[in-house]
């Protein structure tokens, strides 16, 4: 084998153990290292020499980047949405104890009826004696 495929192999199988062990914090440092790994492999590739191994590097580096950071938006509108309809299907019904102090009970909304903390069903909104039976003291 030629010095400079092992130098590349060499230099491929390290950075993808840097990359696969490092634990980036999102997508976009995930994809940016993955794309300037695979970008200076068709650079070194292509071109032979270190000008083009560079160059494919940062070419895949922001190529990965932008992929990621799509990714990244895109999970994050997903999770505001699912706590926005958490919130909309939540109601909080505070009970009245015996000394005179409350117990808040949070129910959430499922289908026509209401789920309690400890997964109890309601088929509807439960009355406050209801939930004094099980939360209440």
């Amino acid at each position: 084998m030629k010095t400079w495929k092992r130098n590349l192999a060499s230099c491929v199988l390290s950075a993808g153990l840097l990359i696969g062990s490092s634990g980036c914090e999102n997508n976009a440092q995930t994809n940016a290292g993955l794309g300037g790994l695979i970008g200076a492999g068709v650079g070194q590739l292509a071109g032979r020499d270190s000008e083009s191994t560079l160059l494919g590097a940062g070419i895949g580096a922001g190529v990965g980047y932008i992929i990621g950071n799509e990714q990244d938006k895109k999970e994050e509108k997903a999770r505001t949405q699912a706590q926005i309809r958490n919130q909309l299907n939540t109601e909080i019904i505070w009970i009245k104890n015996t000394n005179n102090s409350k117990t808040p009970v949070k129910l959430r909304k499922e289908g026509p009826g209401y789920l309690g903390p400890r997964g109890e069903y309601y088929e509807s909104m439960p009355t406050e004696a209801q939930l004094q039976d099980v939360y209440g003291f």
